[in-house]
């Protein structure tokens, strides 16, 4: 049998994953501080997942404009961004990458406010819900 791959695999289909192209970015891209950094790698391990990263994303939207969506992945897609930061791993689109630059991102455990927060020297204008800016 011939796999998706296109390699005979003794009856088995083998999925190989392909090769991703990405750059390694240092910390003057994003900085992740400490609560953060403690914070993300008990939620990947607790996904089974300790090798995996933060992706971080500017998206149209939000009361300013902008906002940030953050997912868990597994690590960098093609023309990403890796950033090691205090024990994890942060990637970003080339395109994000030039409104986040120069970020410090932290974690509080506050009630109301509480979550991951973006320190963000590019934003001109923020909301007060602290997840919207404009660039």
């Amino acid at each position: 049998m011939v796999g998706i791959d296109g390699v005979r695999n003794g009856g088995h289909l083998r999925r190989m994953n392909p090769t991703v192209n990405y750059k390694i970015g240092n910390e003057k891209l994003v900085r992740v501080l400490e609560g953060a950094s403690s914070h993300l790698r008990s939620l990947l391990d607790r996904q089974g997942r300790p090798e995996g990263a933060l992706r971080i994303a500017v998206v149209g939207g939000g009361c300013s404009g902008l906002q940030y969506k953050m997912d868990l992945v597994d690590g960098p897609r093609d023309r990403d961004i890796l950033v090691p930061s205090n024990g994890v791993n942060v990637v970003i689109d080339p395109k994000s990458a030039l409104f986040v630059s120069g970020s410090e991102l932290d974690f509080s455990d506050d009630l109301q406010q509480g979550g991951f927060k973006v320190s963000n020297p590019n934003a001109v204008v923020t909301c007060s819900c602290g997840e919207s800016f404009a660039a």
